[in-house]
């Protein structure tokens, strides 16, 4: 089987420079392209030399379009600003994409199951194979519980995170509200610091820490009168998300037009 040519967008970031890393070290993949914006210092730079390693041959570009007809997927670890430009240049070329970027909105989202009508799109909020595991745990649990039972949700990282709470706690919060056949825009709350609300059953509450480098660590608490059950999940470095990443590339590459998740990779889905 031939090496499977992959092309990374955001690939100056930690979670694109944790992904060539990965790349370097894999015989069964290929970079073909490395993506920054167009004030990044890493433009022109070979991303081997970059990470300190051997030159690669592979030079950090701003030309989307070029990197999108050399790769048979791309992997997006942008910002949500340049989610459209991603998803138009893989439309284009009909190249499937791995969308792991964060913090969007709901018109994004749209764009990206608009995108999967046309190109094969896996959008992944966390591509761990733990968080994926927990979010099928949190439904489940929910579910058994019923409504009677009280959800907060943790979450902490590093400092430089910009979306709060994280894409991983929404959709720890979807699946929670799921599990009891509700919709999280109805139940969720992000603000409990208010003295005068009073706290309403049913509600799925969020908080966020951050601080330092903290990669990622998200606890979900279900609270059922004097018991109390905690799910947690917690990451101590990035190759885990890495890793996730490639194996959802590997697997989406193979796949027909349409809008899949991780827990499609995972064998997971109903």
């Amino acid at each position: 089987m031939s090496e499977l040519k992959v092309a990374i967008i955001g690939a100056s970031g930690r979670m694109g420079a944790q992904l060539i890393e990965l790349m370097l070290d894999r015989d069964d993949v290929t970079l073909v392209a490395a993506v920054t914006h167009a004030e990044s210092s890493a433009l022109g730079q070979d991303v081997g030399s970059r990470l300190h390693r051997p030159t690669a041959g592979v030079q950090f570009s701003h030309d989307l379009m070029a990197a999108a007809k050399a790769a048979d997927v791309l992997v997006d670890f942008s910002l949500p600003a340049a989610l459209a430009d991603n998803l138009a240049a893989a439309v284009q070329t009909q190249t499937p994409i791995v969308v792991c970027t964060t913090g969007l909105n709901s018109r994004q989202h749209a764009d990206v199951e608009a995108a999967a009508a046309k190109v094969p799109v896996l959008y992944a909020a966390n591509t761990s194979l733990g968080v994926n595991l927990l979010l099928a745990l949190v439904r489940t649990a929910s579910q058994a519980l019923g409504s009677n039972c009280d959800i907060e949700i943790l979450e902490a990282h590093h400092t430089a995170k910009r979306d709060a709470p994280s894409g991983t706690a929404l959709a720890l919060g979807e699946a929670a509200a799921a599990g009891r056949g509700q919709q999280l825009k109805d139940v969720a709350e992000y603000q409990r610091n208010h003295q005068h609300d009073p706290y309403k059953k049913g509600s799925i509450g969020f908080a966020t820490l951050r601080a330092g480098d903290i990669v990622g660590e998200h606890t979900v608490y279900l609270v059922c009168g004097s018991e109390r059950l905690e799910l947690t999940h917690r990451v101590a470095g990035r190759k885990t998300f890495a890793e996730g990443a490639l194996n959802a590339a590997l697997w989406l590459a193979k796949q027909t037009p349409g809008f899949y998740h991780m827990k499609h990779v995972l064998g997971l889905d109903d």
